[in-house]
């Protein structure tokens, strides 16, 4: 196979093969890769500067017309454009982005932190216990949980509940998420409509009983400014619930991988407290969880020789942008001290991740919480994948203690 012949829209790869070498491949021979499918094809960018470039251009690449491939049922155009912080440009992405730092701020940020690092002190402390587990569902689902326990106030179980259903969401195409639904399009308008069915209760719920966690500050206009509509306030805390949150369980699944195929990068975080900082940072560009996002082309651009035509659609790939061979010396080394370590799984520009710094107080809790138990995991059996080339995720990651 050529590289002209790969297809990124295939999902095999992303399960049981490499999608790695297949951006590899793409990065040396095909950097600027049109990518045909059944509705007509999008262009791929997998180079560090080019991905780079297209995520600070945001006047040329924009993001109104959805993030992800697919991601708007029956709609030319994705129905949170211009509605939600990620799939807004301009002026708008500006005034949500004030609206939404407010859910980020010093308090916030202190809660979330104390929340995850109890809530993974304890799964933790169970799997020692019991001598094993899965790691994917048993630890780090603790993550995301105690994120949105702390910022939406809700108790582990809706925690849990919500996790469900932002993972049928993002695993629309994945056969444990089909919800009796052929048809992938409407499977995924089903699934958005559940995790917007559970915000309305919430909304609802905090009319009532306004308080300091996240639906709260959002329903809770500044002087000068309008009440958010129902469809903006939605869009934006469906965002939020999938974002960092849904992301930091990831990373933490596929760090967790790296380490336990190279003990020496355990006992080196066991040994130097450092490695907290630069290993979670590591783990950020080693799993790339969110593995890319779509723009849409707003005027002809020549990229690598190649013209994009305006209203093309183009993949900026993350996840081969942090393996870059230009970039990133010997990027196919997992090095907990990796330094420098200027990796894009936070995006770049003015779409950088509004959410960074509770995505990385997350992985700094469960590092500690690595280094500072005795012994360390093992594999204990085979992992199992989302079908899924957007999010790259472990649906379970079996796993033994050993004392060694």
């Amino acid at each position: 196979m050529s590289a002209a012949d790969i297809d990124l829209n295939d999902t095999e790869a992303f399960v049981t093969g490499d999608p790695h070498a297949l951006w590899a491949r793409l990065r040396a021979e095909d950097p600027v890769h049109w990518n045909p499918t059944t509705e007509g094809g999008f262009w791929a960018l997998t180079k560090f500067d080019d991905v780079v470039m297209a995520f600070r251009d945001t006047e040329t690449f924009s993001s109104e017309h959805g993030t992800v491939i697919g991601g708007s049922f029956r709609n030319e155009a994705d129905t949170a454009s211009g509605r939600m912080l990620v799939t807004s440009d301009a002026q708008r992405h500006r005034q949500l982005r004030r609206r939404m730092h407010r859910v980020f701020s010093a308090k916030m940020i202190e809660r979330v932190t104390e929340t995850v690092r109890e809530r993974v002190a304890v799964a933790m402390d169970r799997m020692w216990t019991d001598g094993g587990g899965d790691f994917a569902t048993d630890v780090a689902r603790e993550l995301p949980a105690g994120g949105l326990m702390a910022q939406l106030d809700i108790g582990h179980a809706d925690a849990l509940h919500l996790l469900r259903l932002t993972r049928t969401m993002i695993g629309y195409r994945d056969e444990d998420h089909t919800l009796g639904i052929a048809h992938e399009g409407l499977r995924l308008a089903t699934a958005q409509a559940d995790v917007f069915d559970f915000f309305l209760d919430l909304i609802a719920e905090r009319r009532a009983r306004p308080g300091d966690d996240a639906v709260s500050i959002l329903l809770r206009p500044e002087p000068g400014e309008r009440e958010l509509d129902e469809d903006t306030l939605l869009f934006n805390l469906m965002n939020l619930a999938i974002g960092g949150n849904e992301t930091t369980q990831h990373s933490a699944s596929g760090g967790l991988l790296a380490l336990m195929n190279d003990p020496a990068q355990w006992e080196r975080l066991r040994a130097d407290q450092k490695l907290v900082g630069t290993g979670l940072e590591e783990f950020v560009r080693w799993t790339s969880t969110a593995s890319y996002v779509q723009r849409q082309v707003t005027k002809p651009v020549v990229v690598r020789g190649v013209l994009l035509a305006e209203g093309d659609s183009v993949t900026l790939w993350t996840a081969s942008a942090n393996r870059d061979e230009d970039q990133f010396p010997d990027p196919n080394r997992f090095d907990l001290g990796r330094t420098p370590n200027r990796h894009v799984g936070f995006a770049s520009g003015p779409h950088h991740c509004i959410g960074a710094a509770m995505g990385r107080t997350a992985l700094a809790a469960l590092l500690q919480g690595l280094r500072e138990r005795p012994g360390r995991l093992v594999p204990a059996g085979p992992t199992v994948r989302l079908r899924s080339n957007f999010m790259l995720e472990y649906k379970s990651v079996p796993v033994e203690v050993t004392a060694v």
